[in-house]
Formats: structure tokens, sequence, C-alpha cells
């Protein structure tokens, strides 16, 4: 499947399948708690790092048609505002 034309909520999708399915297991631990972790949702690599700008950086260097997804590690929500949620795509 070519990520191109995933939607938003496939992208976010396939994300979370992969940091469910074997990635939090490796990153859920001590100073990881609370850092940004970005997801390349095709090919299930990963980098981590305070604010998530050098992963997405370096992510991109890789694949620059790589579709991301960042999420803040050992939370359900990256940023709230005013009660609503937002977790942040990086295209």
């Amino acid at each position: 499947m070519q990520a191109l034309f995933w939607t938003v909520e496939e992208v976010a999708q396939r994300a979370k399948q992969f940091y469910e399915n074997g990635i939090r297991q490796q990153v859920e631990y001590g100073d990881n708690i609370g850092k940004m972790i970005v997801i390349d949702a095709e090919t299930g690599e990963y980098g981590i790092d305070k604010t998530g700008v050098e992963s997405a950086l370096m992510l991109k260097q890789k694949n620059p048609k790589a579709r991301l997804f960042t999420m803040r590690i050992g939370y359900d929500v990256a940023v709230t505002f005013g009660g609503a949620s937002m977790v942040r795509t990086v295209e």
C-alpha cells in the first residue's frame, strides 16, 4: 500500500498498530516517559526526542515521502487545548 494516498486516520491507525504490537514494550520506561515518538506509518521505523522535531527530520531525511505520526510516550494524547486533544502528524 502506498502511503501517499492514506488518510490521516489511516496513518494514525497504522502507527498505533506498530506502537501497540512491539514498539511500546521497547520504549515505555524511565526517561522516555513524556518524550515524543515519531513513527513512520509505512515501515514502523521510529525516533524519540523531547519535541519530536529531530526525529521527524531524521525520518524524512531517510524517506522524504514518509507519512509520520507523533505521540507522547506513556500518555494517551500528545497535546491538549481547553479540554480537546490533538495528535500531530507530520507530512
